[in-house]
């Protein structure tokens, strides 16, 4: 049995790059609720940042959905 060393460092830095982007985006998303919590407590609006939010938790959710269907139609 051969290891194709190449396929298995790309593989593993693909997957490193997906999940820090995935933190990054539920990062954003947490910071963004939490702007608006202090943004209700000043008296201020907050769509922008509630919309932000959301936006950064639907991305989460659809990159998570494409991972489970790739492994889905792969088994």
């Amino acid at each position: 049995m051969k290891i194709d060393w190449a396929a298995l460092g790309s593989v593993f830095g693909v997957s490193l790059g997906v999940t820090v982007g995935l933190v990054a985006l539920f990062t954003l998303g947490v910071m963004g609720l939490s702007r608006r919590e202090r943004a209700v407590a000043q008296g201020n609006s907050a769509t922008l940042a509630v919309t932000g939010a959301y936006v950064c938790f639907a991305a989460c959710a659809a990159a998570v959905a494409y991972g489970i269907s790739l492994i889905m139609t792969k088994a």
